[in-house]
């Protein structure tokens, strides 16, 4: 007879002795009243059943309870395992009185398939955390490189290996700015991004383009754009996964490109120096000798000789940002004057498109650090950005002040097409033209690119606002030039002498 029979005969034989003893007090109880008390029949009949009623809920509730035990100790069984549950204890089968055997036969089978299914997640989770046996990982096209909170490499796949010349032992346990050697193109490197992240996110994503990974041992420049995820809150520890887009091919070729450019564009510059000569000495000469309609196609092509070396200038100079070869030599320089002089020498270009340049520059503006010709480059890209992009409106604003922060603050403001907001972060990136009017604006998409190399060189910002429709305000900040000497007394660095990066460089400091 098997356990479950067991408990059935034991709880059958319970209930039966139940109602036998409850049936010989009922009828015991009948004789002793009728025989010893002389009540009449009808009355004990009726006490018969009201008493008859009340055993029945006594004993159907304690009949209840005793076969309810061994199901009541699986409960406990099962929900003592359960995780998160406190306050069940596992049963003690020794203390009980039914189905003792059959209970304890259910609880070891529970205990011991919760047992082997905590071993079988536990090695399903090993298997899936240990990324060198997944074979998606490992066999994935791109290189993907697979990080902890502190940068260490947990996991590199055999693309990783490939790309970068190395051996997966060479690469995993070390930290990342120990193997990769990258220069971005803006100041929102990788490293600076995960402690802004780490600080305000528990998941996020980023994507970076023209990445620049210098390597060694005589091996090629390699050009590509990561793409970053980080998740702080999972099991197996991977904080940050990176995943790297091959496009040095297409870069090196964009860049060979400026190079090419470049070295064509040197050739024009002595020509074009002596036309804008030849222009300029036409138009003393001919100083009210001509038409109307002549001394405008003179002022045209004044205009377009200016931007033509504009063109030429901007060429030279991306190429030696991005050579690191723009060297800038600091010093004291009135701006008031400077702002004043390069007004001046775009006011002919303006001119030409009907528009006027506004100056508004606050009285006693101390004097700048600056190196006047590569300064004068940027307030000469802006104004040109603006005069293109003016639209309808006739009208640019030029402004300077001492702002808030106690640095020079120069503003050129514009009241023409805007730009949308989508495009904002992209506006000072090699190249980078906005879309929904490249066809009908000419331009490189370097002067922007350009303005920003030099005036981070100066140690000042350049930043934008603008709304589609509105126009747009592109403002840039100086060091004065008392703050700027005071600087440089308390550096190693003791000439005012700054160089124009076009890759800034990530983190490189091994991380303990």
């Amino acid at each position: 007879m098997d356990n479950f029979q067991a408990l059935r005969a034991q709880i059958r034989a319970y209930l039966i002795f139940v109602v036998l003893i409850e049936n010989v007090l009922l009828v015991g109880g009948i004789w002793f009243v009728v025989k010893y008390l002389n009540v009449s029949l009808d009355s004990v009949a009726l006490g018969a059943y009201g008493v008859s009623v009340i055993m029945t809920f006594i004993i159907t509730f304690a009949a209840a309870d005793y076969a309810l035990i061994p199901l009541k100790a699986i409960w406990q069984a099962i929900v003592h395992l359960v995780p998160n549950e406190s306050g069940v204890a596992a049963p003690d089968i020794n203390k009980m009185v039914v189905g003792r055997t059959l209970v304890a036969s259910l609880t070891a089978q529970i205990y011991q398939i919760v047992t082997v299914a905590e071993h079988s997640e536990s090695v399903a989770f090993k298997r899936s955390s240990d990324l060198s046996a997944n074979f998606i990982a490992n066999n994935l096209p791109l290189p993907l490189l697979v990080l902890d909170a502190n940068q260490t490499i947990l996991f590199a796949n055999t693309t990783t290996c490939t790309y970068l010349g190395r051996q997966s032992n060479d690469l995993i346990g070390q930290n990342l700015y120990s193997v990769l050697n990258m220069s971005f193109p803006s100041e929102k490197t990788l490293d600076s991004w995960l402690k802004k992240t780490k600080e305000s996110a528990v998941t996020a994503s980023q994507l970076w383009e023209r990445v620049r990974l210098n390597v060694t041992d005589n091996q090629p420049t390699r050009l590509f754009d990561l793409a970053a995820y980080y998740n702080t809150d999972n099991p197996q520890h991977y904080e940050t996964l990176l995943v790297l887009f091959d496009h040095t091919a297409q870069y090196s070729q964009d860049d060979q490109a400026i190079g090419f450019v470049a070295l064509s564009v040197h050739e024009l510059r002595t020509p074009l120096t002596l036309l804008r000569g030849y222009i300029e000495a036409f138009d003393e000469e001919t100083q009210g000798k001509l038409s109307p309609e002549l001394e405008g196609f003179v002022a045209k092509m004044n205009a377009t000789a200016q931007q033509l070396s504009a063109f030429v200038n901007n060429i030279l100079n991306v190429a030696r940002v991005d050579n690191d070869q723009l060297s800038l030599q600091l010093h004291e320089e009135d701006w008031s004057e400077i702002i004043k002089s390069t007004v001046d020498m775009m006011s002919l270009r303006a001119k030409v498109r009907g528009i006027s340049l506004v100056q508004n520059i606050a009285d006693g503006l101390s004097t700048v650090g600056a190196d006047r010709i590569s300064i004068q480059e940027v307030i000469a890209n802006l104004i040109d950005n603006a005069i293109k992009y003016s639209g309808a409106s006739k009208e640019i604003i030029i402004s300077t002040k001492l702002n808030g922060e106690g640095l020079i603050e120069t503003t050129v403001q514009d009241f023409g097409v805007g730009v949308p907001s989508a495009v904002l972060p992209n506006l000072f990136t090699k190249f980078y033209r906005d879309h929904h009017n490249r066809a009908q604006i000419g331009g490189t998409g370097l002067g922007l690119y350009l303005a920003k190399a030099i005036v981070t060189a100066h140690g000042g910002n350049i930043w934008v606002d603008s709304k589609e429709g509105k126009g747009s305000t592109f403002s840039f900040t100086l060091l004065p030039y008392a703050k700027l000497a005071e600087e440089t007394k308390n550096s190693d660095n003791k000439e005012l002498v700054r160089s124009a990066h076009g890759w800034i460089k990530n983190h490189s400091l091994y991380r303990r």
